[in-house]
This record gives structure tokens, sequence and C-alpha cells, in this order.
């Protein structure tokens, strides 16, 4: 027998303090830029946000046979989004490297051939999804490996947890080792067949994904080129400008080319929904062009700093009206949290003379990454219409935290404790659809859960809740 898929979760209410974001906190200001309500109220039917507001407001109203989670004093926010990360690098993360080309040639393309034994691909698969959970992250845009098997298994394994994922199979027919080749004509076929099969199929998109151009040759972008131009909904993804030899080996290969931007230009890949990695060294030219075609550029920066490949460029992207997203990048990436991820950007950006405060961090990681990937009337808010993918977070969740909250005062400084200290240990559940897939202490998928039971009217009161009932 199949296990059953997990998908609407039916009706329930959540109550915590409740943070959301609708526009950017740099282009609007703070104040404008998020809702806040301090003992707030989600309700969820058929796993779409119904309506949000003061608890004391809804709680009236609300038919006493609903499921009421109560996870006061924590913050409930839109799950964590998460716009570039690779399946196959599980176990490969916290290799060391000297850099990108060296470091891709002796740990992951050797890691990637393993790929297309549907045991390796279903495990990694399972591993890598539970463990977005467990750090609070609903949705990521993966790489596959150029085996189709391994799109099929991380495809699979999403719609049976209910998530909303972008992913594709990787195509290169260039420059890797030969069992992970594939040619233009069966690098167009796999992904056409696995579009056919994967793509709109419940929370499911698909990204037609050639790796980058150093692994493809110019006929298969152009097969890829035409793959995007009969799916013009699909995204796309790959890698653009991550370090100089990375550069020089793509000016070496396509002579032809202005600049790296121009050869995905020529071949019709630059256009809303078009992701790409990177992009620290990108010329005016280059934020121009991909801000004009409606594209997104993606910071890594934990895999930046990893690989020692540089120092993105946010301000530069902002300023060219350039789509902005930011992404763990594993396996180059060294940490599954979107926590530490924010906090590594801060000190990217720092390097730059840039800031990220709290607030500003908590957009990105939510509504912002929703709208670098062209989900944003889906997800990264907690608003009526938007899909009930949350995260619940614990701002005290250990004792070095719990001590630096004897000193805070705002929101916002809270936001930046939490980004700066928090990790996996900070998330207490994570919901996708309106179910709960991860509770702190125990694994992804265990349905019910003790924190979903319903409870008296008479503990809906102002008192908060004890430790152990939270598992702090």
């Amino acid at each position: 027998m199949t296990e059953p898929t997990l998908h609407d979760g039916g009706t329930l209410a959540i109550r915590a303090r409740v943070l959301t974001y609708h526009a950017h906190p740099l282009l609007a200001g703070e104040t404008a830029s998020h809702r806040y309500w301090d003992d707030g109220l989600v309700v969820v039917r058929g796993g779409i946000v119904e309506t949000v507001g003061n608890a004391s407001e809804l709680l009236p109203d609300l038919d006493p046979a609903m499921t009421v989670s109560d996870y006061r004093p924590h913050l409930l926010m839109a799950g964590f989004i998460d716009p570039h990360l690779h399946l196959p690098q599980t176990q490969v993360i916290g290799s060391y490297g000297t850099e990108l080309m060296e470091w891709l040639s002796k740990y992951t393309f050797p890691e990637e051939v393993r790929y297309g034994d549907p045991a390796v691909s279903d495990a990694a698969s399972r591993f890598l999804l539970h463990e977005l959970l467990r750090n609070g992250t609903t949705t990521a845009v993966a790489f596959c490996t150029s085996h189709p098997q391994s799109a099929t298994s991380f495809f699979a394994e999403s719609d049976r947890l209910g998530l909303r994922m972008v992913g594709g199979k990787v195509m290169m027919d260039r420059n890797a080792p030969a069992a992970l080749l594939d040619t233009p004509e069966r690098g167009y076929d796999e992904s056409k067949a696995l579009i056919g099969r994967w793509h709109g199929n419940g929370r499911l998109s698909y990204a037609i994904s050639p790796r980058f151009a150093p692994t493809s040759t110019e006929a298969q972008l152009e097969a890829t080129g035409a793959l995007a131009a009969e799916h013009p909904d699909l995204h796309i993804q790959t890698h653009l400008s991550e370090n100089h030899g990375e550069i020089a080996f793509v000016a070496e290969l396509f002579p032809w080319a202005e600049d790296y931007t121009a050869v995905y230009e020529r071949y019709g890949l630059v256009r809303p929904k078009a992701l790409y990695g990177h992009c620290i060294h990108l010329s005016p030219r280059e934020r121009a062009a991909l801000a004009e075609a409606g594209a997104t550029a993606v910071f890594c920066p934990t895999s930046n700093l990893f690989l020692g490949s540089g120092l993105f460029d946010r301000d530069a992207a902002l300023a060219a009206g350039l789509r902005t997203g930011i992404a763990t990048d594993i396996g180059g990436g060294t940490s599954y949290s979107m926590l530490t991820t924010a906090a590594e950007g801060y000190k990217v950006l720092a390097l730059r003379s840039q800031k990220l405060r709290g607030h500003a961090a908590f957009y990105m990681l939510t509504a912002g990454n929703a709208e670098a990937i062209g989900f944003e009337a889906r997800i990264g808010q907690v608003a009526p219409g938007f899909e009930a993918d949350f995260v619940i977070l614990d701002t005290q969740a250990t004792p070095a935290m719990r001590r630096r909250h004897e000193r805070i005062e705002t929101l916002e400084e809270e936001l930046f404790v939490l980004m700066t200290m928090g990790d996996d240990r900070s998330v207490v559940a994570t919901y996708a659809g309106g179910r709960k897939v991860h509770a702190r202490g125990g694994s992804a998928g265990d349905l019910p859960s003790p924190l979903d039971q319903p409870i008296s009217r008479e503990a809906l009161g102002n008192d908060m809740p004890s430790e152990s009932a939270e598992g702090r």
C-alpha cells in the first residue's frame, strides 16, 4: 500500500505572536513593511489562510470544535523559502575546498554519479526535505543531477509531504565526468518528460536546469532555449558569475559573448522566473539586463564565503531594480538554516559597508524570496488567501539567547538576535499547507501531533503556556 499524500490540512487555528511582511523594509520603511500581532490568531481552511488578526477579536467567533494550537510566546511567520540548493550535495557539504571549479571536480561530480540509483536518490530526497523542514524551510528550488531518477525522487517525496517545491534535472553535455553527461537531444527529451509528469502536480513546479554555461555546449543551450520557449511559465535555474576563474572560462568557451550574461541572453534564458545563483561579479550592463528582463539574482553568502568566491553587492542590485533572493546553496553552503544564511549575509554585506537589519532579513527569507521566485501571490505571507506554510520560532531557544533576551527592548532587536544566534534549535514547528510536518523533538511527517489537539476555552485565556507544553 502506498503512503497517503499529505496535502490540504483541513481546518485549524494557531495562536502565537504573528509577524508577516508585505513590502521591502529598505524601500517602504520598516514600519510600513510588516504587520505584527503580539497575541495573534491564524485561521486555516483547506490549507489556505482564511483570516489573521488579534486573538481577542477572533476567538469569540471561532467554532468551538476547531483545533487550536497555542504556541505563545513563540513567533509565527511564513515558512522560509530557499531559492537555490543542490539535492546531491548533502554528503559533500563541509568538504575542504580551494575554489569552485576544483571543488566541483574533486567532490561534487563524483558524488553525483551515484544518483542514477533510485535508492540513493530516494534516500537523499527524504533527508534533504526533512532537514529543510527541521530548519523551518517550506519551499526550495533544487538542482537535481543529470539523472531523471534524481528529479523523480525529489518530486515524489515533495508531493508525499504536500510541499510547494521547485526542481529540475541538470542538463550538461561537457566538462564533467562522462557518466554525468547527457546530449542536447537527451537533455531536452528527459526534461520534457519530467515536465509532463511533475509540473503542476500537487504543489510542484519544474525548473529548466542547465547547470551553468561551462558545462553546456552551444547546441545544448540552443535546445534549452527551445524548451524554455515552449514553456514560458516555467522557472529556469542556473549559475552566473560566481568567481573570476569561472568567468574567464566562460569567456574562453564563448569568445563571441560580450559578457557572461550575454551567453544566457542569446538563448532566451533571461526572463521572469529565471534564477541566477551567485551573481557576485556582474557588470552594470549585466545587472541592468537581468533587471529589465525580470530575472533574479540569488545571493548565497555561506557558499560564497566558504569557497572564497567574493562579496555580493546587494545595494548595486537594488539600485538596478534587480530582483534578489538569498539562499543556502547546499552543499557549497555549509548550513541548511536560513537563519544562519541570513547571519552570514549580514557579514558579507558588512564587508561591503552595507547593512542587513532584522526586519530586512526576515522579509528576504519570506515575502522577498517568494517574489524572487515568482510565487509572491501564493506563499511568503501570513495573510488571507495565501497557502498555510508557517514556521514557529523560539527566540529564546538557547541559554545564550535567553540571556541576551533580557536586554532586548524592541521587535527589531529580537529579530536581529534570532537571525545572528538562531539555528534549527529555534524552530518549534513547521507547517506546510496547514499540516504540521515538523515538531521540535520529533521527526518530520509525524502526524498528528499532541500540539495539534483541541484545547479547552479556559486554556485560551491570557496565561502563557508552560515551557513543557511547547518543549522550550
